[in-house]
């Protein structure tokens, strides 16, 4: 079976990428003329130049293929212009499912994000029906998520046999760029980390999340989310995680929220006079105010999706971040 995955230069791709190849796939990836190809070196993957923003690119890299992942994404909090973010991430996702609705593809599988789902205000784990309210989504990125998992359940209603999966918070190999995530885990093996924020995340091994690509073409019903998480952790339980693994020490003092939003806002400022990126943004430090804990259990129950421990996700991307980090 061929399959056509777009984003397969990125961590969760390539990833994907090497699970499709491991179960027996033939794999077309969309690349970008400047795309960083790192990821996909020494793969069995045969390579079409394109872009998500463009319609004529995608349909002939869509041509002769079954199924179709779209993990494409730009995931970024810092974006300009502004509306770049919007043109990939909802325009592109509506370009690749009306493309594979016109050729009429078996099977898609659209990389969504927890980024689009709720978070119960008394911070229980979310789940795929805890209801969003849009007035509260902060950010560009969590907005554009959000609109393009709408774009994707109106084509599933159209026919496409679409089913959208929705990552939290992947660790592991392949993290190039690196993910805010893999910043924390470089930052504390350099060192960087002195203090934290009280919040909290969903722990997933990215290799897992691969895999739940595949089970959710095989297994999840169309038009359906399925939240691809792992274990739910502090900021302080993972550094201290990242203390058992590594030996290092982890930080003790936990920064207070006010005057880290602050400075974020005059750090953001700099930046723009400047052209260079923040390391931390204020859409960042405000997500930070509430623990993004989730539910993964429908995606257990019915794609069996698997759940590698947090700590034994942790050591693999420490190796890999060691590995990568001596290697430059």
């Amino acid at each position: 079976m061929k399959a056509l995955v777009t984003g397969g230069t990125g961590f969760i791709g390539a990833n994907l990428v090497r699970a499709l190849l491991k179960n027996g796939f033939s794999v077309r990836a969309l690349v970008r003329p400047n795309s960083d190809l790192r990821n996909l070196k020494g793969l069995a993957v045969e390579l079409a130049l394109g872009d998500v923003r463009d319609r004529a690119s995608l349909k002939a890299a869509m041509a002769g293929c079954e199924v179709v992942f779209h993990a494409a994404a730009l995931y970024s909090f810092w974006v300009r212009p502004r509306s770049l973010i919007y043109e990939v991430n909802v325009d592109g996702t509506r370009n690749v499912l009306q493309t594979a609705l016109e050729l009429g593809v078996e099977r898609v599988v659209y990389t969504s994000s927890v980024a689009a789902l709720g978070l119960p205000e008394d911070g229980r784990p979310a789940d795929e029906e805890t209801p969003v309210d849009p007035r509260k989504i902060v950010g560009d990125y969590k907005k554009s998520k959000y609109l393009a998992q709408k774009v994707a359940l109106a084509f599933a209603k159209k026919g496409l046999p679409v089913v959208i999966v929705n990552p939290s918070f992947p660790v592991g190999p392949y993290d190039v760029k690196p993910t805010p995530t893999g910043q924390v885990i470089r930052d504390f093996l350099a060192r960087r980390m002195p203090a934290y924020l009280d919040t909290g995340m969903s722990v997933v091994a990215v290799e897992d999340v691969a895999l739940g690509h595949l089970l959710a073409m095989e297994r999840g019903r169309v038009g359906q989310c399925y939240i691809l998480g792992g274990e739910n952790l502090t900021l302080k339980e993972l550094l201290f995680t990242l203390s058992e693994i590594t030996g290092l020490p982890a930080p003790k003092m936990r920064l207070p929220y006010w005057p880290v939003l602050a400075m974020s806002y005059l750090n953001a400022g700099l930046c723009r006079l400047t052209g260079s990126t923040p390391r931390m943004t204020p859409e960042t430090v405000r997500m930070s105010r509430h623990y993004m804990f989730y539910s993964p259990q429908k995606a257990v129950e019915e794609l069996g999706f698997p759940q590698t421990p947090a700590k034994e996700a942790l050591r693999r991307a420490v190796d890999w971040f060691k590995n990568s980090m001596s290697n430059r």
